[in-house]
This record gives structure tokens, C-alpha cells and sequence, in this order.
């Protein structure tokens, strides 16, 4: 049953709809198909250290940052977990 809010908002891993709907996190499964793979993966590339969004392990639980996996549904950049620059300092 869809409402008018739901046609609104658009599909349902939209990044109006994920934007209105989900708190500060969103979990695996969620932001998994909101990326275009399975949960099964998303869990892969967590464990790996490649999933696209930042990533929170609150005890047993992981929890996607939601302002994370925004930007990158929007500008399609990853943004790694340790991302940093991982190259040797030069002097």
C-alpha cells in the first residue's frame, strides 16, 4: 500500500527517501541494496575494510553512517573507512 508520501520520495533507497526516513545510521542490509549489492557482500567488503561508506561496530552490531552513504550515492565517490592518504610522509 503506498501512501503520497512514499510516491514523494521516490524509490525506496532514493537519497530523498533514505535522507527523510533513516536516523544517524542505517543498517548493512539497507545501505548494501541502497549501493546496488547483496548484504552477503556489503558484510564482505566491511570485513575487507572496502565498504564505500563509513562504518560503525557498536558491540556486536554495524552500523552505516547515513551522512556517509549520502555522499556517496550522490557524488559516487567511496569513502573508505581509513581512507587517509597511506603513502609514506616525504620530507
Amino acid at each position: 500500500m503506498h501512501t503520497e508520501i512514499d510516491e514523494t520520495l521516490g524509490p525506496r533507497y532514493s537519497p530523498a527517501r533514505i535522507r527523510a526516513t533513516w536516523d544517524g545510521t542505517g543498517s548493512v542490509e539497507d545501505a548494501s541494496k541502497a549501493l546496488g549489492f547483496s548484504r552477503a557482500m556489503g558484510y564482505d567488503l566491511i570485513r575487507n575494510g572496502q565498504f564505500p561508506c563509513r562504518v560503525l561496530r557498536i558491540g556486536r552490531k554495524t552500523r552505516v553512517v547515513t551522512a556517509s552513504l549520502l555522499r556517496v550515492l550522490e557524488s559516487g565517490d567511496p569513502e573508505y573507512n581509513d581512507a587517509g592518504d597511506r603513502r609514506a610522509p616525504t620530507s
